[in-house]
């Protein structure tokens, strides 16, 4: 029989790969559901009473096609930001910003820069869209700004990533720091600066939001400290005419008015998003302690979860095996030296309690470097 219209060439060559796999693909493999899901980054503490409001609401209207220009949501966020509608764009949530923003810059063979070990779904556009990695790996478990801008310049890099803070180590750098890197990007360079865990940042963190400066393409989400992840809402902040580039190329009803309506609602609950924080700060000691506790240490984290570094990518391993034996999903940095860490969300405390109980017991029976189990 014959095999079907041939795909592109690109499409044709590209590796059979997701950026993640999900924790239902580990409940699918393993035949039963989850104990603690620690990996994923989302918000255990769930989203503002008002937004589940705002959706339930919503639902009423599920039958029509949501407004494909998101004016509301824009005009608030532009109010929150001090800038003009024109200034933002609304997408379902970074992941799909960043494919908007590799479309609309990169070209077959254009260069983009990265982190060695940064957010994967990055590589996986300017991959899908056929352009060339150049990956920078992390100084001191950071992303190394003095190298990604050196990067940039000698590839003639069209894009630089950087999230900050940094998923996946926590770590960040100051808007001090960060305004200085941009001042050294060259001129046709654009950062797209994903501050998806923001909110959870010191205030020393974000650089003030310029507009006028067209290489710089903030990117903020609704998936964190706003709890609405499986909503899929996210936008982009960058000049008018990025934004109007944007518009003719984004999928103009790619945000469904549920989430819309969950999003207006959650910019109205501050407190809420103030409350969340904290509770994220406390969940991070209380990580933070555990891991001192048992010898170990742990990244600097500005995001809602916590690298604990246990020394050894084999016990890494090991121990994410284990944990996941047990219901217990987490996740561990790729690349390496970051391998060495796994990276735990933060939970309420009693999901707290429960990671500690079977942390404190597989630990001290995984060896390193082997990955096997200690006997008895």
């Amino acid at each position: 029989m014959p095999g079907g219209p041939p795909f592109t060439r690109l499409v044709e060559n590209l590796p059979a790969t997701v950026p993640f796999v999900a924790p239902e693909a580990f409940e699918r493999q393993s035949g039963r559901p989850l104990r603690l899901r620690l990996g994923a980054n989302e918000s255990l503490f769930g989203p503002s009473p008002r937004a589940i409001a705002a959706i339930r609401q919503a639902v009423e209207q599920i039958a029509r096609y949501a407004d494909p220009e998101s004016a509301e949501l824009r005009a608030e966020l532009a109010r929150v930001h001090g800038v003009a509608p024109q200034n933002i764009v609304v997408c379902s949530g970074i992941d799909d910003l960043l494919g908007l923003a590799v479309r609309a810059f990169v070209d077959a063979g254009t260069v983009a820069v990265t982190s060695l070990g940064a957010y994967p779904t990055f590589n996986y556009h300017v991959y899908g869209f056929g352009g060339q990695l150049h990956r920078v790996p992390y100084r001191e478990d950071a992303n190394d700004l003095q190298a990604l801008g050196d990067a940039a310049k000698g590839a003639g890099a069209r894009i630089v990533y950087l999230a900050n803070p940094d998923n996946p180590t926590g770590t960040w750098h100051t808007s001090t720091a960060l305004q200085a890197f941009i001042a050294r990007l060259p001129f046709d360079t654009v950062l797209l600066l994903d501050e998806a865990y923001i909110e959870y940042a010191p205030s020393n963190v974000a650089p003030p939001i310029d507009v006028a400066d067209a290489r710089v393409i903030r990117m903020r989400t609704f998936s964190k400290a706003h709890g609405l992840a499986g909503a899929r809402i996210g936008y982009g902040i960058a000049a008018v005419e990025t934004i109007a580039a944007f518009d003719k190329i984004r999928h103009h009803f790619g945000v469904n008015g549920l989430a819309k309506a969950g999003a207006l609602a959650s910019l109205s609950d501050p407190a809420h998003i103030e409350w969340v924080v904290a509770r994220v700060d406390e969940g991070r000691r209380d990580y933070e302690e555990l891991a001192r506790s048992l010898g170990l240490k742990t990244l600097p984290s500005a995001t809602n979860f916590v690298s604990i570094d246990v020394g050894d990518p084999a016990r890494a391993r090991a121990l994410l095996a284990a944990l996941q034996e047990r219901g217990v999903f987490v996740r561990m940095p790729t690349a390496p030296p970051l391998d060495r860490c796994i990276r735990v969300t933060v939970a309420g405390t009693e999901d707290r309690r429960e990671f500690e109980r079977i942390f404190r017991e597989l630990y001290p029976s995984v060896d390193a470097p082997s990955t096997s189990m200690r006997s008895g």
